[in-house]
C-alpha cells in the first residue's frame, strides 16, 4: 500500500510539474503572437502570424481567439484580421506615462546626432531582438528610419553585438545555444563573432558591426548595465558605409559613443525606480571628458535575457582596465 501511494504522488507530482510546463508555454507563445504586432496600426491573420513566429496555425487560432477575448488583440472582419487591443495599448500606455528619464536620454542621444549623421539610439533586448526605447537622428541622416518601438535584429546589428558580449560567457553561450535551435541562420552570425567582439569590449569598451545587415550600414554599440532591468542595455549608432568605413568607425564615432554610453550610465544609475517612472529626481548631467575605459557596470545577470534558469554569481567589470 506504501508504494502505491508514493508511486500515486510521484505520479501526481510530475503531472503537475507538466502542467506548470503547458502553461509556461502557452504563456510564451501568447507573446510570441503579440510581438508579431510590430505596430498599433499592423494588421495581420493567422497565417502570417503562424509564419512569423514558426508555430502551426491551428495554435495560432486558439491563442488569437483568446488574446482577442481579453482585450489583448481586436479582430477585423472586413480584413479578417487581428491588430493590437486596447488592452494591450493601455498597458503601453501605463509604463509610457513618465518620460523625464526619457527626455533626457533623448536629449543626450540627439548631442551625438548633431555630430554624425546616423540614427543613434538606446535600446533593451527582448529575447532575440533588441526593441528602441529612444532614438535621435541628424537632419542629414541617411539609410536609417528606425523610431521608438523598432525591433531590430541581435544576430545583424552592432548593439546586438555589443549586447551579447557583455553577457557573462556562459549566459551569452546559453542564449546563442537557444539562437541556434530557433533561429539558425542568426547564430550562424553571431557564433563567429563573439569571442572577438568579447574581446574587444573588454579592451576597447565597445564592438563594431560593419556590413552585416545591410552593406550599406555600419555601427558602433556601447552597452551599459541597467540597475532598474538587472540587465544590459546598448546605446548604438548606424551610419552610411559609404562615409564611414570601420577605420573611420573606431577613430571618429567611438570615442563619443563611449563617452555617452558613460553620460547614460550616469543617468540610469542615479535614477530611482524603472525607466517609465515619473518619479526621477532632477539631476544635474555630468560632464564626461573621453574615457574609452570608462563604460559598464555589472551586477547580477539577469536569469530571463540569459536564456537560462542557473543562478550567476554577481560580476563587475573594473572601470581601470574592462577586466571581469
Amino acid at each position: 500500500m506504501g508504494r502505491r501511494s508514493e508511486r500515486l504522488s510521484r505520479q501526481g507530482m510530475l503531472a503537475s510539474e507538466t502542467g506548470d510546463d503547458d502553461v509556461i508555454q502557452v504563456v510564451s507563445r501568447a507573446f510570441d503572437v503579440l510581438r508579431c504586432f510590430e505596430g498599433h496600426e499592423s494588421r495581420l491573420g493567422n497565417l502570417e502570424i503562424s509564419n512569423r513566429c514558426g508555430l502551426p496555425r491551428s495554435t495560432v487560432s486558439r491563442l488569437t481567439h483568446t488574446l482577442t477575448r481579453m482585450g489583448q488583440l481586436v479582430y477585423l472582419p472586413r480584413d479578417q484580421k487581428y491588430r493590437i487591443g486596447p488592452s494591450a495599448v493601455a498597458m503601453s500606455t501605463t509604463m509610457m506615462k513618465g518620460l523625464q528619464l526619457r527626455n533626457l536620454i533623448r536629449l543626450r542621444l540627439q548631442d551625438v546626432a548633431d555630430q554624425l549623421p546616423g540614427t543613434v539610439g538606446f535600446v533593451i533586448p527582448d529575447r532575440f531582438h533588441l526593441v528602441y526605447l529612444e532614438f535621435a537622428r541628424a537632419a542629414n541622416a541617411l539609410g536609417l528610419h528606425e523610431a521608438t518601438g523598432s525591433r531590430i535584429s541581435m544576430a545583424t546589428t552592432a548593439a546586438g553585438h555589443a549586447y551579447t558580449a557583455a553577457l557573462d560567457p556562459v549566459v551569452g553561450d546559453a542564449l546563442i545555444a537557444e539562437m541556434e535551435r530557433e533561429i539558425p541562420d542568426g547564430a550562424k552570425l553571431l557564433t563567429p563573432r563573439i569571442e572577438a567582439n568579447r574581446r574587444h569590449l573588454r579592451e576597447r569598451g565597445y564592438v563594431v558591426a560593419c556590413g552585416l545587415w545591410s552593406p550599406h550600414i555600419n555601427g558602433v554599440g556601447v552597452p551599459l548595465w541597467s540597475p532598474q532591468y538587472q540587465t544590459y542595455v546598448v546605446t548604438t549608432i548606424g551610419l552610411l558605409s559609404a562615409m564611414y568605413d570601420e577605420k573611420r568607425l573606431h577613430a571618429e564615432v567611438a570615442p563619443q559613443m563611449i563617452e555617452l554610453g558613460a553620460t547614460l550610465a550616469s543617468l540610469l544609475e542615479g535614477a530611482e525606480g524603472d525607466i517609465f517612472s515619473n518619479r526621477i529626481e532632477r539631476k544635474s548631467l555630468p560632464v564626461t571628458a573621453h574615457n574609452n575605459n570608462k563604460i559598464i557596470r555589472t551586477e547580477a545577470l539577469n536569469e530571463l535575457e540569459a536564456g537560462t534558469r542557473r543562478p550567476r554569481p554577481a560580476r563587475s567589470v573594473r572601470a581601470g582596465d574592462g577586466r571581469r
